[in-house]
């Protein structure tokens, strides 16, 4: 089953899947900045376009392109923000 995930007035869209290899996510984000909250160890993969990432107990913004990957753990927030419409790919454990 896919599941259409939507956040931010629409801002933020992905569809949610589950694979023999665990729950993911495939999205795209609008520009803008954004605040998230995880429920459960989430890796990251930058698919087009470019995110900067806060990750939690950091103090500067992280860049990430396509291809590039970070992770965040469980039950934290983070914050991410975009110049530019970018695609992501999102599991988790």
């Amino acid at each position: 089953m896919i599941n259409v995930n939507e956040y931010f007035e629409g801002a933020v869209k992905s569809l949610a899947y589950t694979t023999a290899q665990g729950r993911s996510t495939i999205g795209v984000i609008e520009k803008g900045e954004y605040e998230f909250g995880t429920s459960s160890h989430e890796t990251m993969t930058v698919i087009e376009g470019r995110l900067e990432a806060l990750l939690p107990g950091e103090t500067n913004w992280q860049s990430f392109t396509a291809g590039q990957i970070f992770e965040v753990d469980a039950n934290v927030v983070f914050k991410v923000k975009t110049e530019v419409q970018s695609s992501y790919l999102c599991t988790y454990r």
